[in-house]
């Protein structure tokens, strides 16, 4: 099949596994439930689960053990966008083309969401359709790329760094923790959900995942100076407008242009092992990047 049917293919499959693995929005706390299914459902490029679902094909591993693997990193995700929207936080009115979770529902409950979104992300994981050995590694993976060495973490830096000068290689580590942590989750979630990858074959897709996480977190500070609210389903400018740190506002336009190029040719070039069966994350890393073309 194309890329095209592939991804839609894959998203008709994340969505309904979505909605299979969230509380329906009529179990009590049902306002919470609600709120939760807000902020997931029917909205976000879904990034995370493509990849996912994209590494889990080089191991065979099956679609069921996917879903579950590519529906906790989506959960995960959200919780994050969520607690990011906050007033505390980036204090957010808009995200994925409509109102953010506190803006829709209250404050108090969009920290909810994302606490509850956390919890269910790990009940996912210790679903059927993964052995015991298979969700002891997923749940690690996924523990650690949302922690304080991964998400968690580049956010914390991300907040003290409003107002402040970084250099390139402070502004790379802050993103490789932020946004990279989680892609590089995907991979490799998606990789051992499958047979056991070999160490090279897992360093080969670290690489990989390495190029394309920056690479997202570059074309996103390029969307930000010039894409439209409309286009980008959040607000744009709001970067600059908060003093907060970019690749465009550090080493410029074009660049940021040209690194975005780069590190998409440094992640086709981690998937040479690979061969033929890599296409579908080479055609990924083309998506990421693609979006400023």
């Amino acid at each position: 099949m194309t890329f095209d049917q592939w991804t839609r293919q894959v998203l008709d499959r994340v969505e309904s596994a979505l909605d299979h693995y969230l509380p329906a929005a009529d179990v009590l706390p049902a306002p919470l439930h609600d709120a939760m299914r807000y902020a997931v459902m029917g909205g976000g490029k879904r990034v995370r689960p493509l990849l996912c679902h994209a590494a889990g094909e080089l191991t065979n591993a099956t679609p069921e053990a996917l879903d579950a693997a590519a529906c906790a990193l989506e959960m995960i995700h959200v919780y994050s966008l969520v607690h990011d929207d906050m007033p505390c936080m980036d204090d957010d009115d808009m995200r994925r083309g409509k109102p953010t979770v506190h803006v829709k529902y209250d404050e108090p409950t969009a920290l909810l969401v994302g606490d509850a979104l956390q919890s269910q992300a790990f009940v996912t994981l210790t679903s059927d359709v993964l052995g015991a050995q298979r969700q002891a590694s997923l749940v690690r993976e996924l523990a650690l790329a949302s922690g304080s060495i991964g998400m968690a973490g580049g956010q914390a830096i991300d907040l003290a760094s409003v107002g402040h000068s970084l250099t390139r290689e402070q502004l790379e580590t802050m993103h490789r923790l932020k946004t990279g942590a989680l892609l590089r989750a995907a991979v490799r979630m998606g990789a051992l959900a499958g047979e056991t990858p070999s160490a090279q074959d897992l360093d080969a897709l670290d690489r990989y995942a390495a190029a394309v996480g920056l690479a997202f977190q570059v074309v996103d500070d390029i969307l930000d100076v010039t894409a439209d609210s409309a286009t980008l389903g959040k607000t744009a400018g709001k970067d600059a407008k908060d003093g907060k740190p970019t690749y465009v506002s550090i080493i410029g336009l074009d660049a940021s242009r040209a690194l975005a190029q780069q590190l998409r040719a440094d992640a086709h070039a981690a998937l040479e092992p690979f061969g033929a069966r890599a296409q579908r994350l080479a055609e990924l890393a083309d998506l990421v990047v693609n979006r400023v073309s």
